[in-house]
């Protein structure tokens, strides 16, 4: 069974971790990308920064859905290594992780008394409609976590953003998705570091270990993985951290590895109460997602039968819609994959609901395992070890 730990190593000042604030990711074409996003995935435009609003180097798209926000980077000027060197090794994917905080001195000044890298120390940028206290902190790989303080601004999103400029006219005649707030952001890692990043996470930001399960319980014939599932002390973040473990073939982790080039975010999950309908509008507007066999569902219905928890959906709308069931005694949650959003098999986003259910999918992951393999054998990847 998957490990749950509760408890709290939180300091005894006022700070605090709040929720997930957005996910900036660098790409190569920052208005593609965020117009994708918007026809696909239900999002719509919120706020930019580029040439028009002064910003000389970097144009940022940033796109909304309810309390989820993305950020679509790019270089404006030739030559900017920093960002090119990073999009040559990775490709198109998350670069940080931003945190909404309160007591943001307290918590850099704590993170480095603990022998955290501090990428920017607190900063301040304002503009007419207030200020936002930031600072940006190192994690695993390239990815990093700005820390925002941000109850003293009043502004469409940041300083420096203006309206989006984007008009998508489509959006209106697509159905609503109905996409909530992120669940939860997962870390990939090389074999044997899943461990030293947890610690990194305990020790300079308190956040405990949450959840965790092992290559004994999830496995398929090929693959394996384990998992530590990272949070906050108020539980209200949620950073599972994956690694491989050894198998007959390489796994899904180590795909995404070499295809990364390294650690970093491999997917991001948006919650939703309604998934059946959030589902039925991705399909429709042409979002692609993982086949599940039919078997999948006949023992899905059999260990139902002996189950204390009563699912409220269709099962037959949940097989047609490839959308997974995982249960325990108290509830169950609902969730779906879907296949890479870019070209590289590297991100992907996972749809979530939950009902009096906090685990991450466990007795699906055999499922989810053979379904991502099919893929990888599609692609020439599930290769022997």
């Amino acid at each position: 069974m998957p490990q749950y730990v509760n408890g709290s190593n939180g300091a005894s000042d006022s700070s605090r971790f709040i929720h997930f604030d957005h996910v900036v990711f660098w790409v190569g074409n920052a208005k593609q990308a965020a117009t994708y996003y918007c026809v696909e995935m239900g999002f719509t435009p919120l706020a930019y920064k580029g040439l028009e609003t002064g910003s000389r180097q970097l144009a940022c798209h940033a796109i909304k859905q309810n309390k989820i926000i993305f950020v679509f980077v790019s270089p404006l000027e030739p030559g900017n290594q920093e960002m090119g060197s990073h999009l040559i090794t990775h490709g198109d994917g998350v670069k940080d992780v931003a945190l909404r905080v309160e007591g943001i001195e307290a918590i850099v000044a704590r993170a480095r008394s603990q022998g955290a890298v501090i990428v920017k120390d607190v900063w301040t940028e304002s503009d007419q409609n207030g200020y936002v206290k930031l600072a940006q902190i190192q994690t695993f790989g390239d990815v990093t976590h700005t820390l925002i303080e941000r109850e003293n601004y009043k502004g469409l999103f940041l300083p420096g953003y203006e309206k989006s400029p984007l008009e998508i006219q489509l959006l209106n005649e697509l159905p609503t998705v109905g996409l909530e707030f992120i669940d939860h952001c997962v870390g990939n890692q090389p074999e044997k570091d899943m461990e030293k990043v947890a610690d990194m996470y305990e020790k300079q930001l308190t956040f405990h270990r949450f959840w965790s399960v092992d290559d004994s319980q999830i496995h398929t014939e090929y693959s394996a993985l384990r998992s530590i599932v990272m949070t906050n002390p108020e539980e209200t973040i949620k950073l599972p951290i994956n690694e491989p473990a050894r198998g007959k073939k390489q796994s899904q982790i180590q795909e995404y590895l070499d295809y990364y080039g390294g650690p970093g975010i491999q997917h991001i999950a948006l919650n939703t109460d309604n998934i059946i309908e959030a589902i039925k509008s991705l399909r429709q507007r042409g979002m692609q997602f993982l086949d599940i066999p039919k078997t999948y569902y006949t023992n899905l219905q059999n260990a139902l039968k002996s189950s204390p928890i009563q699912v409220k959906e269709d099962l037959n709308e949940l097989e047609r819609l490839n959308i997974l069931v995982d249960h325990d005694e108290k509830g169950y949650l609902l969730q779906i994959f879907t296949k890479p959003v870019q070209d590289r098999p590297t991100l992907f986003l996972e749809i979530i609901q939950r009902r009096n259910h906090n685990g991450f999918g466990a007795g699906n992951f055999k499922s989810l395992f053979e379904a991502i393999e099919a893929e990888q054998d599609k692609r020439g990847n599930l290769k022997d070890l």
